[in-house]
Parts: C-alpha cells; structure tokens; sequence
C-alpha cells in the first residue's frame, strides 16, 4: 500500500486471499460440487467487498487532520496518548466487516516512531480495547513540528495489523499507509492546538471526513 496504489480498486494484501477463494471456488465447480462452489464463490465475493480500496477526495487547505480510517465514531473526549502518557483530546473510529478497512495518515508529515504491542481480541468497540488489544502505534509529525498519534486496534475478529510505513517515511495527507484485516479500530491522538471536528456515532471515511481542525 506505500505508493498509494490500488490496483483493480482492491487492497495489495488482499489480492492473494481472494485468488486462493477463487481458486477454490473454480475446482469445486469443475469437479461437480455445487454447495462447494457456491460456499467459495460467496467467500469470493465477501473478501472482494472486504478489501476494496477505492479512491478518495482528499480535502485541501491547512489545519486539517482527515480520518485515518472508514467506519463510526465510538468515542470522543480525552485520553493519555499510549507513549507519553500526556493528556489529549482522542477520537475512536470503529470499523465493521462491511467499511473498507484500508487505513491513510490523518495529515502530510514524517513518521517519527512506531511501535507495536502484543494483545487480547476483545471487542474493538469497548473502551478497553485501547489498552488491552494487540495495537500498532503510529506517530506522525506534521509539517510544524505537531505529533499525531494514530493506533491500530486489533478486534474480535481482526488479528492482522499491517503497518507499511516506517521511521523517516514521508506520507501526503490521507496517504494509505496499512490496514486492519476483519474489523477493528483505529484512535488518532490529537496535538495541542487541534479540536475534535465530529460527533460521537457519526460516520467518517478515510482520507475524506476531516475530524480535527487546527484552533484559528
């Protein structure tokens, strides 16, 4: 996904899930095995659905921070960025099996660290789920020095997180840079001098939906 490329409007890792379905879906058909065939070409048909990857409009102009990913805001408020612990406004995004779960960098700047912790598979929706799942956290810098901090949340169904950025990268505003495979969340940690720009339950894309603004 570094590059910011989609071939066929379908995420890179799920190009081999959905060839080996399709596979399999093509020999039980040749060998005569209709509730086979059928099972695997509906199996087809959900990891297309899954992992589209379609192009989107990127809001223009300054102190923007758009979503990181597709899905619905579960919680707003403030919360201790993962890292350094310090107070911050934060906004949770859950994803369902149906959103497209390709994952883009809220603002244009450097990625400065990321690290990866081990988990449970609880229920991306609850509260817990930032402290207690397998996550990646992400920190980006924008273009003045302010630190983003985007976290990967593994769910009950999810347990790939796939992250392509590394330390140095440089990403353009709602760049795709991983994914969550089966559903989960992703928290974007918000620097001072940024407010909350959604409300609690409303439905955001990835690279589209701005959620946070820089104070006037």
């Amino acid at each position: 996904m570094r590059g910011d490329y989609s071939p066929f409007g379908l995420a890179l890792d799920g190009l081999p899930i959905i060839g080996v379905v399709a596979l399999a879906a093509l020999v039980a058909a040749l060998l005569r095995w209709p509730y086979a065939a059928v099972f695997f070409l509906l199996c087809t048909a959900f990891c297309v659905q899954f992992f589209r990857d379609p192009e989107r409009v990127i809001p223009d102009g300054p102190g923007l921070a758009v979503s990181p990913a597709d899905g619905r805001v579960v919680r707003l408020g403030r919360a201790p960025d993962p890292l350094t612990g310090e107070m911050k406004d934060v906004v949770c995004i859950f994803m369902n099996v149906f959103n497209v779960h390709v994952n883009r960098v809220p603002v244009a700047g450097t990625i400065q660290r990321i690290e990866y912790f081990p988990g449970k598979f609880v229920n991306a929706d609850l509260d817990k789920a930032s402290t207690d799942n397998e996550r990646n956290v992400v920190v980006i810098a924008d273009q003045e020095g302010r630190s983003f901090t985007v976290v990967q949340i593994a769910g009950l169904i999810a347990r790939r997180i796939v992250c392509r950025a590394k330390p140095g990268d440089a990403f353009s505003r709602g760049e795709r840079f991983g994914m969550i495979k089966f559903g989960s969340r992703v928290d974007v940690y918000l620097p001072h001098g940024y407010h909350q720009a959604v409300t609690m339950d409303q439905t955001v894309v990835a690279g589209q939906t701005v959620i946070a603004q820089k104070r006037p």
